[in-house]
Order: C-alpha cells, then sequence, then structure tokens
C-alpha cells in the first residue's frame, strides 16, 4: 500500500499556511522548505519552493498542496523529478478545456484549483517518484495587496506537522513612501524559536527571517513532534506625506497610490435590510442579532438609521429614518433581539422598500452618505422571483443615489446575483461564512464601509499620453482603504500631471500633483530583490481584476467585449485567471488542468429563476405544483405505486426519502410518514408525560423534508435543538453547540448526547426512548427521525407520530400477504387507506436498496 506524504501551504493576503502530514516512519522526507516573499509597493510576488525525496526502496506518492488567496493568481507552476523538469503552460480556459475532455470522460481529475476557505482557495498536484529520486515543486503566485482599516496584513500560518532540515521563510518589503510601522506577532513563539526570527527595519525596507534549526522546532514532550503550529503575523503600514498621493514610475507604467488622512467622516444614511426566512433559524440569525447590536454601538451621533426585516412579508421598524441617539439605538437594540426567522423571501420587495425610505428621508444632512446594506442568506422565493426583474428594478430605483451593498450568508445564495447588483449599484458583494466567526465577519465588513471620507472621486491624468488607463472614478472612499490607478506612458512625457476632484464633508476638493518621471524610475534601481517589470505586472493584474468585475454587470455583448481584453492580459502575462487555465504536465504524459474559481463555483449547485424558464424545488409552491403534475397529487408525493399485477413482475423501484419512517411496536410493519404542512410551521410529533418527553419538528423552507427537530426532557431539563448545520444543547441556560462536521459526546445528568460526524445524533437516557436524528446530505440537507426502544412509550404518547404507537393497528379483515399494495390502518380512531410504497430508508448508512413500507399522508 502506498505511503503519502502532504505538503500544503497556504497563503493571502497575504497569508502563508505550511503543512504537512506524514506517516511514523516516513519514507518520503520533506528535507526543504521556501517561502520567499518580495512585497514591492504593496505588489506580492510570491515563490514557494519544497524539496522531496523518497528514502524508500519502491516508487512513493508525493502531494503538493498550497492555500493562496483567492485575490491571488498563479503565475508559473514547475515540478523537477531527477532533473527533468515538468512545466505548467497557461492557455485560454475553453481551449484548454478541450483538450482535456478524453481524459476527463474516463474519469481523471479536472481540478487542481478548489476553494477551500472565505480567503483561500487549494492548488493540489500529486505525483510518483521512484526510490531513492527527488522531487522539487515550485509555485509562484502574485497579488496586489488590499489596505484595510488602516494596515496591510501578512499572515503566515505556519503548521508543518514535522521536523524539517531546511525550514525557512523570508518577507521582503520595499515601500519607497517609507514604512510608517511594521511589527510581527506569533502564536507559537517560544524563546528558543525567537532567536530564529530576524527582523531588520530601516526607511523604506524590511526584512524578515524566520529559519528555525531542528533543535529549535522540537517538542521536548515529543521526539519528533514539532512547535511549528499557529500563526505568525506581519503588520505594516506606508507614510503619506502628499496629499494628492504618491506616484511610482518603472519602465513606462506608472502606478498611483491614493489614501488621504484625517479628514471628516460623512454622516451616513444606512438602512440594514435583514433576511428572516425560515431559512435563517438557529445558528444564522443568532450570529446576525449578535453582529447588529454590535453595530447598533458603532453609530456615529450624527448618522440617521432605519431596519427593515423581510421575509415573505416586508416591516420596516419605522416609517422613516432616525437619528442614531442614545434612546433611538436602545430601541432598535429592543427590536434586533427579538428578530426570530420564519416564512418565504421576498428579496425585491424588501429592497424597493428601503429605497423608497431614503428617497422621503426628511431632516438628513445635505452632505451625508446614504446606502443600504442587504444581508440574505437564500433566494427570492415569494414577491418577485426572476433575478433579472429584481436587478433591473433595483437598479432603475436607486438611479445612482444610494450605495447598495449585499452581504450573502452561506451557500444557499446565488453570489453572482447578489455580486452583480451590488456592483451595479456603487456597492460591494461579500459572502458571509457560516462558521463560528460570521458575527465577526459581519462586524468587520461593516467597520469597512462605517467611515466614508470623500465621494464622487474622479482621479485625472493627461489623456493624449496614458494607455490603458485603469478605473480612476470612484463613488466613494472610505478611510483606511486606498484607491489604485494605474498605466501606461507615452515615451514622450517628461512629467506627469495629476488632478483629483472629490467632495468631502465640508467642501469639494482638488488636489493636484506633478511626478518627473526619471526621477521617479530612479527610485526603483538597483535594487537587488526586486522584480524590474512590477509595476507592468501590477498593471496588468489590476485590469484584469476590474475587466472581470465590470463584465458581472454588463450586457451580454459587452461582456464579451471585457472578457476578450482580460483573456488576452491574461495570455500576455501569464495569469491564471478565471478565463486561463495551466495545463500540468506529469510524467507518463499524464496532464491535469489548475483553473482558477470564483466565488460563485463555491455554493451549492442550483438555479435562479431567469427569463421566462427556471426550474424550481419541489418543496417551493411551484415546485410542488409541477410534483403534482407528475405524481397526480401533492399529499400524495409516492402515489407513484405499482398496482398488483405490476408488481409481481417489476423489480420495486425507490421512491425518494419520505419525511418520517416508524417501526409499529410489536409490529413488523414500517411506516413511511408524509405531513402537509406549510414549511417553518412547528409541529408537534411526540409527547409522552410518563417519559418526560416531547419532540416538535419543522419542514424547509423550500424542501419537502424536515430541517430542525427540538428534543424537550423534562428530567433533566435540557433542550436539544438540530438543525442541519449544527446541534444545541441547552441546560440551565447554558448552551453548548455541537458540530456535525466531527464526532463528539456530551453526558448531562445520566442524559447522553452523543454525535456521530456527518452521520447522526443520538440523545439516550436510562429507562426512556432513545431519539436518533439523521442528517441527509443528498440533494439537499435534511434530517430524518427515529426512535429505538419504543416499547418504552407508554399509552399516554400523543402527536402525530406519537399516536402510531399507542393508537396504530392494522384492520383484522386487513390482509397481511406481503404482495398487497393496499390495506387498512386504525390510528386514534380513524381508518385510513394505506398504500406499499418501495422508498430510500434515511436510518440506512446506504441507501441503495429500497426498503418496503406503508405510505400515508397526514395533515396535523
Amino acid at each position: 500500500m502506498e505511503q503519502r506524504t502532504l505538503l500544503a501551504l497556504m497563503v493571502f493576503s497575504s497569508l502563508i499556511v505550511l503543512a504537512g502530514t506524514i506517516d511514523q516512519k516516513p519514507a518520503i522526507e520533506i528535507y526543504s522548505l521556501h517561502v520567499d516573499c518580495k512585497v514591492t509597493s504593496r505588489f506580492a510576488h510570491t515563490v514557494i519552493t519544497s524539496r522531496i525525496v523518497n528514502r524508500a526502496n519502491e516508487s512513493r506518492e508525493a502531494t503538493f498542496e498550497v492555500e493562496l488567496p483567492k485575490t491571488a493568481f498563479i503565475t508559473n507552476f514547475s515540478m523537477s523529478i531527477d532533473g527533468e523538469v515538468y512545466p505548467g503552460i497557461i492557455k485560454e480556459k475553453a481551449a484548454a478545456q478541450n483538450e482535456y475532455d478524453t481524459a476527463v470522460s474516463q474519469g481523471q481529475s479536472a481540478g487542481l484549483v478548489k476553494i477551500t476557505d472565505r480567503k483561500l482557495e487549494q492548488f493540489h498536484v500529486s505525483v510518483s517518484i521512484a526510490a531513492a529520486s527527488k522531487v522539487t515543486f515550485e509555485l509562484t503566485y502574485e497579488e496586489l495587496l488590499k489596505r484595510q482599516l488602516g494596515k496591510y496584513e501578512l499572515l503566515i500560518k505556519v503548521r508543518p506537522r514535522q521536523l524539517v532540515k531546511h525550514f525557512q521563510i523570508d518577507v521582503h518589503v520595499f515601500e519607497p513612501q517609507g514604512i510608517h510601522f511594521l511589527e510581527t506577532d506569533s502564536t507559537f513563539m517560544t524563546n528558543e524559536l525567537t532567536e530564529a526570527l530576524i527582523k531588520e527595519l530601516n526607511e523604506t525596507k524590511a526584512h524578515i527571517s524566520f529559519k528555525p534549526t531542528l533543535d529549535q522546532q522540537k517538542k521536548d514532550s515529543e521526539p519528533d513532534g514539532t512547535l511549528l503550529n499557529g500563526d505568525f503575523v506581519v503588520r505594516y503600514d506606508v507614510k503619506r506625506e502628499a496629499t494628492a498621493g504618491d506616484i511610482q514610475i518603472v519602465n513606462g507604467y506608472f502606478v498611483h497610490y491614493f489614501a488621504p488622512q484625517e479628514m471628516p467622516v460623512f454622516p451616513k444614511n444606512v438602512v440594514f435590510v435583514i433576511d428572516r426566512s425560515g431559512s435563517m433559524t438557529g445558528r444564522k440569525i443568532e450570529q446576525t442579532r449578535d453582529a447588529l447590536l454590535k453595530i447598533l454601538q458603532d453609530l456615529r451621533p450624527d448618522d440617521h438609521f432605519s431596519f427593515i426585516t423581510f421575509n415573505n412579508k416586508v416591516v420596516e421598524w419605522k416609517s422613516s429614518l432616525l437619528p442614531a441617539t442614545e434612546e433611538n439605538v436602545a430601541s432598535a437594540a429592543a427590536l434586533v433581539q427579538t428578530l426570530t426567522a420564519r416564512g418565504g423571501t421576498d428579496i425585491s420587495g424588501a429592497l424597493l422598500t428601503a429605497v423608497g425610505m431614503l428617497e422621503k428621508a426628511e431632516g438628513l444632512l445635505e452632505r451625508s452618505v446614504s446606502m443600504i446594506i442587504l444581508l440574505t442568506d437564500g433566494q427570492p422565493t415569494s414577491g418577485e422571483r426572476n433575478v433579472e426583474v429584481i436587478q433591473e428594478n433595483v437598479q432603475k430605483a436607486i438611479n445612482g443615489k444610494f450605495a447598495l451593498f449585499c452581504l450573502g450568508f452561506g451557500f444557499d445564495v446565488s453570489y453572482k446575483f447578489l455580486e452583480k447588483m451590488a456592483l451595479s449599484n456603487g456597492g460591494i458583494a461579500r459572502r458571509i461564512y457560516e462558521n463560528a466567526d460570521a458575527a465577526l465577519q459581519l462586524q468587520g465588513f461593516y467597520q469597512e464601509v462605517a467611515t466614508p471620507i470623500l465621494m464622487q472621486i474622479e482621479m485625472q491624468y493627461p489623456e493624449n499620453s496614458i494607455e490603458g488607463l485603469t478605473k480612476n472614478n470612484f463613488k466613494l472612499f472610505f478611510e483606511g482603504s486606498e484607491i489604485i490607478v494605474s498605466g501606461k506612458i507615452s515615451d514622450e512625457l517628461d512629467l506627469l500631471p495629476v488632478e483629483i476632484k472629490a467632495q468631502s464633508h465640508t467642501s469639494n476638493l482638488t488636489l493636484m500633483e506633478e511626478a518627473n518621471v526619471k526621477e521617479k524610475e530612479q527610485v526603483f534601481q538597483n535594487q537587488r530583490y526586486i522584480f524590474g517589470n512590477f509595476i507592468e505586472r501590477l498593471w496588468a493584474y489590476l485590469s484584469i481584476q476590474q475587466l472581470l468585475e465590470k463584465a458581472i454587470s454588463a450586457q451580454e455583448e459587452d461582456q464579451k467585449a471585457l472578457e476578450a481584453q482580460a483573456l488576452d492580459l491574461s495570455l500576455r502575462y501569464s495569469f491564471v485567471t478565471p478565463l486561463t487555465s495551466m495545463v500540468v504536465t506529469k510524467p507518463q504524459q499524464k496532464e491535469e488542468l489548475a483553473n482558477k474559481p470564483t466565488e460563485a463555483d463555491n455554493e451549492k449547485p442550483k438555479s435562479l429563476p431567469v427569463g421566462g424558464s427556471h426550474r424550481l424545488k419541489s418543496g417551493s409552491p411551484a415546485g410542488r405544483r409541477r410534483s403534482e403534475l407528475q405524481t397526480g397529487s401533492n399529499r400524495k408525493m409516492f402515489s407513484t405505486v405499482p398496482r398488483v399485477r405490476d408488481a409481481v413482475r417489476a423489480q420495486p423501484v425507490a421512491s425518494e426519502h419520505p419525511q418520517l419512517l416508524l417501526q409499529l411496536p410489536r409490529q413488523n410493519e414500517r411506516i413511511c410518514l408524509n405531513i402537509d404542512e406549510r414549511p417553518q410551521t412547528s409541529v408537534h410529533l411526540v409527547s409522552d408525560p410518563e417519559q418526560g418527553l416531547t419532540v416538535t419538528g419543522k419542514l424547509g423552507d423550500g424542501i419537502n423534508h424536515f430541517v430542525q427537530f427540538d428534543i424537550n426532557y423534562e428530567n433533566p431539563p435540557v433542550q436539544i435543538h438540530v438543525y442541519t448545520h449544527a446541534i444545541l444543547v441547552n441546560h440551565n441556560n447554558k448552551n453548548d453547540w455541537l458540530s456535525w462536521t466531527k464526532s463528539a459526546s456530551s453526558t448531562i445528568q445520566g442524559l447522553r448526547v452523543s454525535v456521530e460526524k456527518e452521520r447522526s445524533v443520538t440523545a439516550s437516557l436510562p429507562d426512556t426512548v432513545t431519539v436518533k436524528i439523521s442528517l441527509v446530505k443528498f440533494p439537499d440537507d435534511f434530517l430524518g427521525l427515529y426512535f429505538l426502544n419504543t416499547d418504552r412509550f407508554s399509552d399516554k404518547v400523543t402527536g402525530v407520530l406519537g399516536q402510531f404507537y399507542s393508537k396504530a393497528q392494522f384492520g383484522s379483515n386487513s390482509s397481511n400477504d406481503q404482495r398487497a399494495v393496499e390495506r387498512l390502518l386504525r390510528v386514534s380512531g380513524s381508518e385510513h387507506k394505506v398504500s406499499r410504497l418501495y422508498t430510500k430508508d434515511y436510518r440506512l448508512e446506504s441507501a441503495s436498496e429500497p426498503v418496503s413500507c406503508w405510505s400515508i399522508d397526514l395533515t396535523p
């Protein structure tokens, strides 16, 4: 069996993660690992080199993984095996894909790059190397560092998980404006490791080197363990003296950085538009409440604000915007604390209401900034559902007067829809990841847009002397950020003039600057570690990013032209972008593709209503109507049961999962139960006063299955809330979250709650019925409930499901022939005709074999 070694490095904005795993007796040894990062005027050029040797007497497989920022473009990759180099070649994506289609159809993987985190994507390649052979992996990528909240940050997550003989990280920073401050921080430093850290700093340059020896890396308690496990951070900012910014020139290309300081902040008029539909239930709505409570405290006294919450109904907190007085903020906080989630998602109605509120607002300061901040986790399922119509109506209503920021919570949203709507209305879109820090992500985003200090910024350069000018008009500038403009200077230009026009809170500004081209070019000469054409590459990088962003909100014909320009630059400067692919050649002529994923690629497959035709989940109203056409009735979802004569001849075909499955006590009969109830309505499933147990459930919005179960015990007083994303255990007003991503268990006064990773959660108490809930992840996440030790239910058990455990009996005249397809079932004094159904069983690890059950539809 092959041994596998994993070497992973993560770099973003810039974050570098060095991670590796290796067997206890490794045949594959990573003997050298070097990260060399050169940051020149915010433009980062990173080369990662790892060297591996196979010390075994037979072939072994080595896997190389690099996690790099989503904003970075890979520019080069190569493998060198025993002196032979296998380079990566960048081609147009469509052409590369056509060449590779045959291999894909034969089952080979086509994706070397995938999104792994809200900031990261992962490059992955593996290769088999012969006994005693060596392989060198080298990956290069580039990105323009973004200034946020007054600083640039280089975060290096160090996690090699083994001792590496030659381990080194070098970070070079060159900022001709001067380095205002630079600091390092770490979570794993010891006194010994501090000796391996060297920081050299002067007016414009910094060099940080981290080169621990094997002895310094070692853990005292584990001979082969490493101390290198945690974060290593470099933060810095540059000096800013010229009010019109700083211009830098190299080889005929210029870049202009503009970040004014110490200017008065515009008062804001902000409408928060908050989704409270059923899919926000549980952790999402709790994190939203936490974030909004803190955001409210950050409002300035001269700000005006209001809230609009929406599900299938749009509700205004107040009929107009209110000043952010202490009293009004406290009143809003009281509202936020009562936010609950249920119902559909009327995004269109909510946004148009917000626009109307801003338009009719009175008492606002003349020089103020108006904005709408939308937070949603789903697709439009109520009101207007056609996304193109929504985008068009919202853009027409806003008409350039306000900025729209769209936050997509989780992966059920269409990021493309939100991104296009935001970019078309002077804002940005951001995905909020469903992690423990989601509330901090929301707060962090608000802090970025909380302090506008300029609006309507125009950066003007001589038209006839500049080619390929990047974006030079900006609607808003926020304190702590930075505007960057770049272009190519014509040969005859000696002086580069720039004029900046903008509006501040107190006045209209005109700033002027003039750069001497030859003098500016002298700054970067004789810099040994600076890659000479870096401003040209920065210009190409920035141009591609902006062309792709502009294409998102452009009409189809313009979109094609913009993408053609971006593709030309991508190929000319060897960038792996969403329009290009890197073909990685391996020994034996094997090839794999490295594609650049986009944020929109990182979500569940779905279809949004666009134009005149669209697909809907069967659980949505229109989807249910379509199911009724296909199956005869929505209330008889499983009515496609074969007649008696067909059932004998045909193999049973498994229908979809039923909502609930149960085994009748003392009878070898299985019941499939489907409940016709509105989404997010609490269904009383089981209540047994002698057991001290109550179970309720909620059907999903847009999915005809349960997405939440609530288990309540009287003794001990414990409530267990099971969602598709996590499990919440409440005892004595203390909340404990359990994740589906790992197995875990806890015991409270004899009540044991145990999670089987990504499979099920079980609640068991001595002499009490055991409750078990399965997590089913295809095609949509839902939950399946069942009980063990059901003979422990008392005669007093009630509920939609509970009645079957005490008051269900097949009719005496009902056939028990295994080939029968219909029988009579008496439940709580009522008779129901039930049909035999072959269905999937969510209780089983594998649902490949259909199981037989008696199907019944109920209305609570």
